[in-house]
């Protein structure tokens, strides 16, 4: 990014964001949660920057959710918030990740998630009943990705944190489909009628996704919402009614630097940045302000953009694009370009950005 100060002398391409967009994301979202009673556990896999999470605290987040060890302990790193309380949402499987997750959990207020018997084993083996572990376990609610199918087996999972000395059960864990708020709450209602009928408590429901952020409320047995693309947006949120687009804090800056024939041109954001993700949706993101053009294809360098007529720019023009999907942009880059006011702030380095284990 150099010495740049404003718009134009930002080097391409670049992921700027605009703080007080993100901010504004950010309270609104904590008015809602707090309107409902609801606990706020944002995932910063989205931004990865300790700093936008020491301001989700204070501004009346219950804590952090991370996805790997790596990703918590980059986190705990940079943050200036003391005694946090951070959920790691996946499955921690084989003794040197136990071994990393006891060291971390000397630094934290820390809870995890398990969705099988040789995960609850394993992290029995590393945790005795003087420091015990807060585990979830991880329901299947209808995305069908990880976690118990049923309200028997996650009885059954329960029951084995429980007799694990170094072990607490802390609750059920989901992440929902979109759209399917009614079918989870059901799943979730069948759960805690199986559960009442061996006397064996729910201390927790969590639950998260952004697609549904507004209707979380009508989900009125969990405890606590864990939601992450809504701190920047993106246009599959957009698309979905979630967001608008000035809700958008995160946009990839490219230059056109070729523009081979009348509706076609190149800009010099590909897959490197913009990414492969489509989620469903037609292109490769939106450019902003120019709802005829179409990204239509990507190469690692190159990303090609087409219309229906004149696509009318020229070599050397900048423009603004949202991402599809935001997460995965902001894993690409070391750094995102902070805007504030408008003005060019500076780079913010990615702390947690490629912290995969």
């Amino acid at each position: 990014m150099s010495n740049a100060t404003s718009w134009d002398q930002i080097d391409t391409p670049a992921a700027c964001v605009d703080m007080n967009v993100a901010e504004a994301n950010v309270r609104a979202y904590q008015a809602y949660c707090n309107q409902h009673g609801l606990d706020l556990r944002p995932h910063i896999k989205t931004h990865k920057l300790p700093s936008l999470a020491d301001y989700q605290i204070a501004q009346g987040a219950v804590g952090i959710t991370c996805q790997k060890i790596s990703e918590a302990e980059a986190m705990l790193d940079g943050m200036r918030t003391k005694d946090v309380d951070l959920l790691i949402t996946y499955n921690i499987l084989g003794a040197a990740k136990v071994a990393r997750l006891k060291a971390l959990s000397q630094r934290c207020r820390l809870s995890v998630v398990a969705d099988n018997a040789t995960v609850i084993a394993g992290l029995a083996a590393g945790f005795d009943a003087s420091a015990p572990l807060d585990v979830y376990v991880e329901c299947n609610t209808g995305a069908d990705r990880c976690g118990v199918d049923s309200a028997e087996a996650a009885l059954q999972l329960a029951d084995q944190i429980n007799a694990a000395a170094g072990l607490r059960f802390a609750g059920l864990m989901t992440y929902p489909p979109a759209g399917k708020i009614a079918e989870v709450r059901h799943w979730f209602a069948e759960a805690q009628a199986v559960f009442a009928a061996k006397s064996v408590a729910i201390p927790r429901i969590t639950t998260g996704g952004s697609p549904d952020m507004w209707q979380a409320h009508e989900m009125d047995l969990a405890d606590e919402l864990r939601v992450g693309t809504c701190v920047y947006n993106d246009r599959s949120l957009v698309e979905r009614g979630t967001a608008k687009w000035q809700n958008c804090a995160l946009t990839v800056l490219a230059t056109v630097v070729s523009v081979p024939a009348e509706n076609r041109a190149v800009i010099d954001a590909g897959s490197k940045v913009l990414t492969s993700d489509q989620l469903g949706l037609n292109g490769h993101g939106a450019v902003l302000g120019r709802d005829d053009i179409v990204i239509d294809s990507l190469s690692e360098e190159h990303g090609r953009l087409v219309s229906d007529g004149p696509i009318d720019l020229q070599v050397g023009d900048k423009l603004r694009i949202v991402p599809n999907h935001v997460c995965v942009v902001v894993n690409m880059l070391d750094e995102l370009v902070e805007i504030r006011d408008g003005q060019v702030i500076g780079p913010l380095p990615v702390a947690a950005r490629g912290q995969v284990r």
